[in-house]
């Protein structure tokens, strides 16, 4: 359990900060934008939830749970390390992405086919989602870049890639099954 008795420190004054296994980086670092995107993902979720209710809430609840793991596993480096930590670091599982996937399957089963892309709207619910959506996308790439340069755990990704899924087909079952998705018509617009 975490207990946190103050709440600044001034440790990070001087503009860095500390990973979760105590190293200290810029507050820039890539690393750093990773899981502070996936913490601003989890406040946009956040804000869907104050829409939703029954089942999506209780998913979404279980999506900012998982985006907490995520966030955990992100701010510590050195995967090759785990074993020698001092106790074991949080890393996103499996379960966690196939979870997601049997989500996704369930809230598709019933939604109307696309036959268009969409845009971010309809209901109040489905443009929080969207949100959700675009947020989860950076997450993503901001992690997928961050691959690039040091190891981490690959299921981060894969939930992050699973997960703008997941916003996406919700967002769809949240403007009445796909019927209230609004259509984009290419070139409307032009004179």
């Amino acid at each position: 359990m975490v207990v946190i008795n103050k709440i600044y420190t001034r440790t990070g004054d001087a503009g860095d900060t500390a990973l979760g296994n105590g190293t200290r980086v810029a507050k820039f670092a890539n690393r750093v934008e990773a899981y502070g995107t996936v913490d601003e993902l989890n406040s946009v979720v956040g804000l869907a939830r104050l829409q939703a209710d029954g089942d999506l809430d209780a998913q979404l609840a279980r999506i900012q749970n998982d985006l907490f793991d995520l966030g955990a596993d992100l701010c510590r480096p050195e995967m090759e390390k785990d074993a020698e930590a001092e106790y074991p670091p949080l890393r996103m599982a499996s379960s966690q992405v196939t979870r997601l996937e049997s989500e996704i399957d369930a809230m598709n089963a019933g939604l109307e086919p696309l036959r268009s892309f969409i845009l971010p709207g309809g209901t109040p619910l489905a443009a929080h989602l969207h949100h959700c959506r675009t947020v989860s996308r950076r997450a993503e790439r901001l992690s997928v870049e961050l691959a690039t340069l040091e190891t981490i755990n690959p299921e981060a990704v894969r939930y992050l890639n699973r997960l703008s899924d997941w916003f996406f087909v919700a967002a769809r079952h949240a403007n009445d099954q796909g019927r209230a998705d609004v259509l984009w018509i290419p070139g409307a617009n032009r004179d």
